[in-house]
């Protein structure tokens, strides 16, 4: 765990006193530096992030079709940058993770279908209570709303919707590509696996404040539904669309619901099953080997929890 302590952030210690972390071995930075180095990587990528949004000067709200374009072309830009952030981590620390940088970042094969549909499944069983709120104020049945799912004419419809791709093609890609797949590497081994996982929504949802001032800016929403509403922390890019989707849950609006004791009851039983199966389902070994645990070993942690 990390402690923070004269020298700053101190770097995992280890069972065995024989053995150093890897970047020492190298003759490279000290363990404290080391973690400095990763925690200004972050807010680098962080910055370079939300200000790639402030390029373009506009009087125009966020969700204008000419603001969403520009944004689009300054996300793609950061994010395509953004590995290089971590290979510059690699050389200035002096960790080399034993696997291709692509593989620690999570682009790999092994693992990938559970890897897209537990999470998937079990976001959905946690918004148990607004699927359930969606389908009872919907006013087609379920064969009518299957066929405009699957029509291919709706599909052409959003892929031509600028707010759409956004929330549900860039922003989970571009966020998850910069606030997960490259801090997460950067994080792991001066916060051990388990804490690093944490601390990048930190990021993520710190980033996100800009939305508040933009929001008051244009007088679209209350600040008190703003901080409601401002971020989600769901790590797969599926999650994190489908969490776009659904937005924050309307308590309030199933509060006052004609059915509101069933309602009420799903909103509780998602919760439930969310905390019944999340350990079972978030299981590393359902998702083949962890290619953090190999970078944990070689920075001095070779028992970690979750690698154990």
């Amino acid at each position: 765990m990390a402690a923070l302590g004269g020298d700053g952030f101190r770097l995992l210690s280890v069972s065995r006193p024989e053995r150093q972390p890897e970047s020492a071995a190298l003759g490279g930075p000290g363990p404290g530096l080391c973690c400095w180095v990763s925690v200004f990587s972050c807010l680098s990528l962080a910055c370079s992030y939300v200000g790639s949004l402030y390029v373009w000067k506009s009087e125009l709200p966020r969700d204008h079709p000419a603001v969403i374009k520009r944004r689009f072309t300054s996300v793609l830009v950061v994010s395509s940058l953004s590995p290089l952030c971590v290979l510059l981590w690699r050389e200035l620390t002096g960790i080399q993770p034993g696997t291709s940088l692509l593989t620690l970042m999570g682009f790999r094969l092994e693992g990938i279908f559970p890897a897209a549909l537990l999470p998937l499944l079990l976001t959905m069983i946690l918004f148990l209570g607004p699927l359930m709120q969606l389908s009872m104020d919907c006013p087609c049945d379920l064969a009518d709303g299957l066929k405009v799912v699957l029509a291919p004419r709706s599909w052409a419809r959003c892929l031509t919707d600028m707010r759409w791709l956004r929330n549900q093609v860039i922003a989970p890609l571009t966020e998850e590509l910069v606030f997960r797949a490259c801090m997460l590497p950067m994080l792991a081994p001066c916060t051990g696996l388990g804490p690093a996982v944490f601390t990048c929504p930190l990021f993520f949802g710190v980033a996100h404040f800009h939305h508040i001032f933009e929001q008051l800016r244009f007088r679209q929403s209350s600040v008190g539904s703003i901080f409601l509403s401002a971020g989600h922390l769901i790590g797969p890019v599926l999650c994190h669309s489908f969490c776009n989707y659904m937005g924050f849950p309307a308590v309030c609006a199933a509060l006052e619901h004609p059915q509101r004791r069933p309602l009420l009851a799903g909103y509780a039983l998602g919760v439930g099953l969310f905390l019944l199966l999340l350990q079972p389902l978030t299981d590393p070994k359902l998702y083949g080997s962890l290619p953090l645990c190999v970078l944990l070993e070689r920075a001095g942690d070779s028992e970690a929890p979750l690698c154990s």
